[in-house]
């Protein structure tokens, strides 16, 4: 492990070397503004995997590589606060909610929502989404053309909201929630992590968008008090919800819970959707192995459930190799509470520490070939990715994004569908089809035009699907041991569910492991635990 404030000796107290070229008063602004992630790069090919950079009158450190965000992500909320970089998410979520309420606060706040991501009503998902992606291409006829980007946003906006926020937002206020939540979304302005006050029209919309949200909430906590028969989604568990000392949520905070849910779940997946389509688009071979795997896997009216979700590994090394190429957050930011150590390096209390996904994914001795799209890098014989922290996408450590798995399902059940049904095509050049580097969530840039066709003949593949269970020799091996890092275990129970002989989660999402010494009978179900684990939080040692 990576050694951080509080196992490094006293002598590192050399800062971050700088990065040259800083304008008086904007710093390194204008370059950072014009493309983070190719400023970034130049960074850590000028200074290595730690290097300091001004954005106006603030001092940033970017880390980079599997060393530095280890650290970066291991490092306590004393020290690297997160609450504190996030500001820019105060006048969206709300004074009081997730990153501006107090520590402990804000740990109970995200608890009361992670029931809805835990294994048990993520199994229910899958047919929602189904639903969605049906409807949405209902009336498309046999070819068309359409603009991927805005086609993946309203249909993730749909499923998001209809998995998670409930029947209201969904068919009664669909329309009007998807203004509001336009105006929410163009808030999360670059300028907003300087001047998230400035009365700027962009600002002033999110604003009122904010104020609208909870007079629509209101109303619907409202009517929802005079059903008998309440609802499971996360707006009723927040409606139900009980702080530690028996308080409820108020319909400011309740708002901003669910403004939270839905950027979880919406703003990051419709642009990783897109990409996903147009890098398969860019290459037939990668786009006839997802055809052919879920050809097999379905058939013609296969039923799409979660777990055959989870059997279908070419589209999911397909999402993940998008994921890597293009993390819709190229940059996450802590403020540094207290001194940071890192190696030889001290990083003083009051600037700000940074980690790329964007970047550490392009890093050649953990990536080799880095900008090449190479799904196959993680299969079981390469698994490019095994070294911790390495890939991030989702970031990493107690702070890696809860919504993860339902991030992975969405994804899965919208192409297991979309892919079953159309194939598509580029309209534009290959070369056009770029990221767009001035949004904060970063997205291929608009307009986003693709050629769909619908398939006449669907094949059915009559060989098996291969299974890549690891093979174990019993006579060597009587008995494995389960290692749980607890740092990383966000206690969403998918390992009670896959092996409940092994773990117990609690309402509280503590794991308990019920064996210290299991027997190899259940090496199997303990694997599929290891391997459906959102947060990687799990590994088995043979004895």
């Amino acid at each position: 492990m990576t050694e951080t404030n509080t196992t490094k000796t006293k002598t590192a107290e050399q800062a971050p070397p700088k990065m040259p070229g800083a304008l008086p008063l904007l710093g390194h602004m204008l370059a950072f503004g014009k493309n983070p992630f190719d400023y970034m790069m130049r960074l850590r090919n000028t200074l290595g995997e730690i290097g300091e950079f001004r954005m106006f009158h603030q001092q940033m450190v970017l880390m980079t590589g599997p060393q530095a965000n280890e650290a970066f992500f291991r490092a306590p909320d004393a020290q690297l606060d997160q609450s504190q970089a996030y500001k820019i998410m105060t006048p969206i979520f709300g004074k009081g909610v997730v990153f501006d309420a107090p520590p402990h606060k804000k740990d109970q706040q995200l608890k009361m929502l992670m029931p809805v991501l835990r294994d048990k009503p993520m199994r229910g998902y899958a047919q929602v989404i189904v639903q969605e992606v049906e409807q949405m291409i209902a009336n498309w006829g046999d070819s068309g053309e359409i603009d991927l980007l805005e086609f993946m946003k309203e249909l993730t906006i749909y499923t998001s909201s209809h998995c998670l926020l409930g029947n209201e937002f969904r068919y009664e206020l669909n329309d009007e929630f998807a203004k509001i939540y336009h105006d929410l979304e163009k808030g999360v302005n670059p300028l907003a992590f300087v001047f998230p006050y400035l009365p700027l029209p962009v600002f002033r919309r999110r604003d009122k968008a904010r104020v609208k949200l909870q007079e629509l909430v209101t109303g619907i906590i409202a009517k929802r008090s005079q059903k008998t028969q309440k609802s499971e989604d996360a707006f009723q568990l927040l409606i139900d919800a009980r702080y530690d000392d028996g308080s409820p949520l108020s319909a400011h905070e309740i708002t901003g819970m669910l403004i939270g849910t839905i950027f979880a779940g919406h703003h990051t997946t419709a642009g990783t959707a897109a990409w996903t389509l147009l890098e398969l688009a860019k290459r037939p071979e990668q786009l006839n192995r997802v055809l052919k795997e879920l050809d097999q896997h379905f058939g013609v009216d296969g039923e799409v459930t979660f777990q055959s979700l989870r059997e279908i590994p070419i589209l999911e090394n397909v999402i993940k190799e998008v994921l890597r190429l293009h993390p819709p957050l190229i940059f996450l930011i802590r403020k540094v509470m207290k001194d940071f150590h890192f190696k030889d390096y001290t990083v003083k209390a009051g600037k700000y520490v940074c980690a790329s996904p964007r970047v550490s994914h392009r890093i050649s001795e953990v990536f080799p070939e880095p900008e090449k799209f190479d799904p196959d890098r993680y299969l079981e014989d390469r698994q490019e990715d095994a070294l911790p922290f390495s890939w991030i996408a989702f970031g990493g450590g107690k702070h890696k994004c809860t919504g993860n798995a339902f991030a992975m399902l969405q994804l899965k059940a919208i192409f297991s569908i979309l892919l079953r049904r159309y194939t598509f095509e580029l309209i534009d050049q290959k070369d056009y089809y770029q990221d767009d580097f001035t949004q904060m969530v970063v997205q291929p840039r608009s307009p986003c035009r693709v050629r769909y066709i619908k398939r006449t003949e669907l094949k059915v593949a009559a060989e098996e699907i291969i299974q890549n269970n690891v093979k174990t020799n019993s006579s060597s091996a009587p008995s494995f041991q389960i290692h749980l890092d607890r740092d990383l275990c966000q206690g969403h129970a998918t390992c009670m569910t896959e092996a409940p002989e092994l773990f117990h989660v609690d309402e509280a999402g503590q794991v308990t492991l019920l064996q210290e010494h299991p027997t190899l009978d259940l090496l199997t179900k303990a694997q599929q635990a290891v391997k459906y684990c959102p947060s990687k939080a799990l590994k088995i040692e043979l004895n």
